[in-house]
């Protein structure tokens, strides 16, 4: 029989979805043909589920046909008075539009431009605007106890990212042991800023001692506390942190960068719309949305979909929030083959648990979305599996190596507690594309991993594989209650 004998396929992917370890979840799969749209395995695959990151899915899709491939996001900074003998008699206006790319290195540049035009001092404030956007920064459904980490990061027209992955919204902070124990361990941050401030009781402990470092952020604030110990013989220690207000913190990171280039501010900083007819003295253009997928996608980024989301409703009816964006969303689902009356989001990442998409939609995406003139780019900017260049295999860069499946599966993973998911393309052993999409949810202290990765490998051809091992729950084990987001393998 060939490698997708229906008989065949159905017995073994029956066999992978009979793990004990399955036991009491919830597992929808669907097998389809990618040109045709013929069903070849189904397992309650038209349940609604929590989606997780398989949401960024319909959230990218649905992005490039509202705002189209090469959308982009503007930073400007604006005066609302004229310069004599380099005196700003006015306020100096900072005005983004979630710009998710914007790094210190780009307030700098736009510090430069504001010097270059010849202002030495502004009599006024500076302003932050972040009207592009509503100020709700949480979406509904996020679990309050991730709100400090990167990937649950704040939402604002006016942002910053520490690092070229455009974790935007956070910052980087590094913990590396003193000269000798009982020393203080050294905290820096990335980028350096005055937005938040370090509470460290954190000590430098004996060689060999390793490293008990906790990072955290006190909520409602800009502390960030730092805990336990350190080896003098340690590594550093590198964690992402959301900021508190990012909005505030891009205007700190201008406000250094004005300071620096011989711009001064007398007043204060402020917030509020930029007034008609201010005049542009800087502005920064990001990169455009077909090459922000690569990022997004490939590293599972959570504040992509939400800053998109937010940029569709501005985009559809001039308001910026989840609202907005998600009735934008809805009005291209047809045409992505999903009835927008049959599944419910309320963000763009999947980060709520609110969310419920089933994968028989999911599905259907995959398979309407190859006749869109945007395709190859977004097939391209899913992971694939087993590369290890992270902006190739992204969050499949470990996964599926040595087999059939490797350089071949390009699907969006999606994992938070109780919660798993992988939705994509492959092609089997005859040349055929096939889609698929598995959601799991209420599992139990399990990875469902090399369940999923059997699941595509065996679609890849290979009918010779080795069924996972049964997956069982250890006694207390923790693993269930991590988030996979807080090592960038969402």
């Amino acid at each position: 029989m060939s490698a997708q004998d229906p008989g065949s396929l159905t017995k073994d992917l029956d066999a992978i979805l009979a793990n004990p370890g399955l036991s009491g979840a919830g597992v929808g799969l669907v097998v389809r043909a990618a040109d045709t749209g013929e069903v070849l395995y189904r397992h309650e695959s038209d349940r609604r589920q929590q989606p997780a990151s398989n949401a960024k899915l319909v959230t990218s899709a649905a992005a490039l046909e509202v705002l189209g491939p090469d959308y982009h996001f503007s930073t400007t900074v604006a005066a609302s008075a004229s310069t004599t003998n380099s005196v700003l008699r006015g306020d100096l206006y900072l005005k983004g539009t979630g710009d998710p790319t914007m790094l210190a290195a780009d307030y700098d540049a736009l510090a430069a431009q504001v010097a270059a035009s010849g202002v030495r001092l502004v009599t006024g404030n500076l302003v932050a605007d972040d009207t592009w956007f509503d100020d709700m920064r949480l979406a509904s459904g996020w679990a309050w106890d991730d709100e400090p980490f990167y990937y649950n990061a704040q939402v604002s027209a006016l942002t910053a990212a520490p690092d070229t992955d455009f974790d935007a919204g956070s910052i980087i902070v590094t913990v590396t042991p003193g000269a000798a124990a009982g020393q203080p361990v050294r905290v820096t941050t990335t980028p350096p800023t005055d937005h938040v401030k370090i509470v460290s009781s954190a000590v430098t402990g004996a060689p060999g001692s390793g490293s008990s470092i906790t990072v955290d952020r006190e909520h409602g604030t800009n502390n960030i506390l730092v805990t336990g110990s350190m080896a003098t013989d340690a590594s550093a220690d590198n964690e992402f942190m959301a900021v508190w207000d990012p909005t505030g913190y891009a205007a700190s990171l201008l406000s250094a960068a004005l300071r620096a280039h011989g711009v001064r501010v007398l007043g204060r900083t402020t917030r509020a719309a930029t007034p008609a007819g201010a005049t542009q003295l800087a502005a920064r253009q990001s990169i455009p949305l077909h090459d922000l997928l690569t990022p997004f996608l490939k590293l599972s980024n959570n504040l992509h979909a939400e800053i998109l989301v937010k940029a569709m409703g501005r985009a559809r009816s001039n308001t910026g929030s989840w609202d907005a964006g998600v009735a934008a969303i809805k009005t291209v689902l047809p045409g992505l083959g999903i009835d927008p009356a049959r599944m419910f989001l309320v963000d763009g990442s999947g980060l709520s648990r609110m969310d419920h998409v089933s994968p028989d939609q999911i599905s259907a995406l995959l398979i309407a979305a190859r006749a869109k003139p945007w395709f190859q780019t977004w097939y391209t900017a899913l992971p694939i599996a087993g590369d290890p260049d992270r902006f190739v295999g992204g969050t499949l860069r470990n996964r599926m190596r040595n087999t059939a499946a490797a350089n071949n599966v390009h699907a969006k993973t999606g994992s938070f507690t109780g919660t798993s998911a992988l939705s994509g393309y492959v092609t089997a052993a005859n040349g055929r594309q096939l889609v698929f999409s598995m959601i799991t949810n209420n599992s139990v202290g399990i990875s469902l991993r090399p369940l999923e990765d059997a699941v595509a490998v065996r679609l890849a051809g290979d009918t010779g594989m080795q069924q996972p091992a049964p997956l069982t729950v250890a006694p207390n084990d923790r693993r269930s209650d991590l988030e996979w987001c807080t090592v960038k393998e969402c």
